[in-house]
């Protein structure tokens, strides 16, 4: 089988093609043919991270993907052939990620696509779809579930909605019954939270954001769903409701995060740090369950009409893609892995 594999930290150049023996899959594992593989940031940051030692003496990247189940191991049910999936995690603590032809992951890593369902939607769930369904379900308050009238009455600030983790945050928010506010930086990420389903949109560099969103939430936001906590705290702190909580999935532009305590106190501000390698099995099952239950719904659906814009690329271009998302691609970048897949944009 044909994947790309690097056996040294560094830039994109490390990446390479190469032939491998196809894998089978052990007790409790499947074997899925790829179709699309996703690139996520902490795909890149993994690899280019020198200041760490390689976990695998050669690495296959990419956390998610979709294709079909071809084989299974001892005790997995052998209906699950021909099943198509998406997977999301395969390469956390593993050497093999989904940059290949074929993986081999534990089988509660595969999750039914429906034939609906293209395996380009199921490759950009994993990662921004369960990060985004754990930042809606920290709050002191609930819900702990997501699902049609789980957030019904509730105020949910996007912050980056033209993001991933952002996109995924309205669709899943407004599938659950929120009033999904987001924040932008410009008309052309405005225009991508609108088509993924915000029902308001504030450009923070415009006039008084916070005015703006409290215009919108009297009452305060209830679940801020933040991308650049140093940089957003102020106005996340001047929108929030008492007993509001912010999740944080990362800090872009690495602005230091300070606190006054006071403040904080006087809000009961409730901050929840959220990153999937360390959430728990508990929590990553049942975001799978309830992202599923969406994308059955027909609420994840992506592309640029619907606010999340898709770059493809082939198998043999990966660094490429790498490169891309590196570079802060607005939208979802894709591999297309199996030689009859659609061919790049």
């Amino acid at each position: 089988m044909r994947a790309i594999v690097y056996r040294d930290k560094g830039d994109a150049d490390v990446l390479r093609l190469v032939d491998r023996d196809l894998p089978e899959p052990g007790p409790g594992e499947v074997r899925v043919r790829i179709s699309v593989s996703g690139i996520n940031p902490t795909d890149w940051k993994s690899r280019a991270d020198t200041g760490s030692v390689m976990p695998f003496p050669e690495v296959v990247p990419h956390l998610d993907g979709a294709g079909t189940v071809d084989a299974v191991g001892p005790g997995v049910d052998h209906g699950r052939v021909g099943e198509r999936v998406w997977l999301f995690m395969a390469a956390a603590g593993r050497p093999t990620g989904t940059a290949a032809e074929f993986a081999v992951v534990p089988a509660e890593l595969t999750v039914p696509l429906p034939d609906g369902a293209g395996f380009e939607l199921g490759a950009a769930l994993g990662v921004p779809a369960l990060t985004a369904h754990r930042a809606l379900t920290v709050a002191e308050d609930g819900p702990r579930r997501l699902g049609p009238g789980a957030l019904d009455g509730r105020v949910v600030l996007a912050a980056g909605g033209a993001g991933a983790v952002g996109h995924a945050a309205i669709q899943l928010a407004r599938w659950a019954g929120a009033t999904v506010v987001s924040t932008v930086s410009g008309p052309d990420k405005a225009r991508l939270a609108t088509a993924a389903g915000a029902h308001h949109v504030v450009n923070y560099r415009e006039g008084d954001p916070a005015a703006e969103i409290r215009g919108i939430a009297p009452d305060g936001v209830d679940i801020v769903a933040e991308v650049a906590l140093g940089a957003n705290l102020a106005l996340d702190l001047a929108v929030l409701r008492t007993r509001g909580t912010i999740a944080t999935y990362a800090n872009d532009g690495a602005r230091p995060v300070g606190l006054d305590v006071r403040q904080n106190m006087t809000l009961n501000t409730r901050f929840q740090f959220l990153v999937l390698y360390t959430v728990g099995p508990g929590a990553l099952a049942a975001g799978a369950a309830d992202v599923a239950a969406a994308v059955r719904d027909g609420a994840l659906p992506v592309g640029e009409e619907h606010g999340l814009p898709l770059l493809r690329f082939p198998l043999d271009r990966a660094p490429e893609a790498h490169r891309a998302v590196e570079g802060g691609a607005v939208g979802k970048v894709l591999v297309d892995v199996a030689p009859d897949g659609p061919a790049p944009a």
